[in-house]
């Protein structure tokens, strides 16, 4: 069941993409939907959505230096914004990497220079959006094989680095065993401080968010489940989505 579940998440993945080619083949005549606002997952230290799309030139710096492949380029079948840097953390979540390289490679300030560790990053916040499909939760164990998703994505990437090596091992260690991967997989330096495994009522276990959370999509990218049980919520904060409670 938990092989099924995997590859029906490919093929919603490219399906979904498939879909979009078609829809772009139809012409400019969709374009007014296609243009529609939408709160995508900016990298590290995005300015505010106004100003970033104000001061982004579209150079795409922020994405040649990232280690882990997680920035993209908005299309126009993106809606608006068409060039600019974002992540589809289903598909590769970011990785707050030391000295934010992203950042630094940003020459108009369209993502801030203040931001200089992982800490200081604030993307979003993580929230538990499907918790019966958790596995966590049900006390079931990681599939074999969980990780094939993630494999293939790296197998096409024409640079792999030695980063992405590194959280692939420790990414197969876990398999065969009770899923705590948000948790174990946070890349942060502190990441008790953003998240942990808590018991539930039920049982199992469940993801508890903090106010360290950085929204990187990190938990989101690795969630073994058909669609991701822990999604992020762009721009959102710790205190706008939970009130600021613990």
């Amino acid at each position: 069941m938990a092989k099924v579940q995997i590859e029906r998440r490919e093929f919603i993945t490219y399906s979904t993409l498939g879909i979009l080619g078609m829809v772009l083949a139809g012409g400019v005549g969709l374009s007014p939907y296609l243009l529609a606002d939408e709160r995508r997952l900016r990298p590290p230290g995005a300015v505010d959505e106004h100003e970033f799309l104000g001061l982004c030139i579209k150079c795409g710096q922020c994405l040649q230096v990232c280690p882990y492949h997680a920035i993209e380029l908005a299309n126009w079948g993106k809606g608006h914004g068409v060039g600019t840097p974002y992540i589809d953390a289903s598909i590769r979540g970011c990785w707050a990497c030391e000295a934010v390289p992203c950042v630094l490679a940003c020459p108009t300030g369209a993502l801030d220079h203040s931001c200089e560790k992982a800490e200081d990053i604030q993307m979003g916040i993580a929230v538990l959006e499907f918790p019966d499909t958790c596995i966590a939760m049900t006390n079931t164990l990681i599939p074999k094989g969980f990780s094939s998703r993630i494999h293939k994505f790296t197998n096409r990437v024409n640079n792999v680095t030695q980063y992405e090596l590194d959280m692939l091992e420790k990414l197969d260690s876990f398999e065969g065993k009770p899923c705590t991967l948000c948790a174990d997989m946070c890349p942060i330096p502190n990441p008790i401080s953003a998240i942990a495994m808590i018991p539930d009522k039920n049982g199992g276990k469940r993801p508890k968010i903090y106010e360290g959370c950085i929204g990187c999509g990190a938990c989101e990218e690795v969630c073994p489940t058909n669609i991701p049980s822990i999604v992020i919520k762009p721009r959102m904060t710790y205190a706008k989505m939970y009130g600021g409670k613990n």
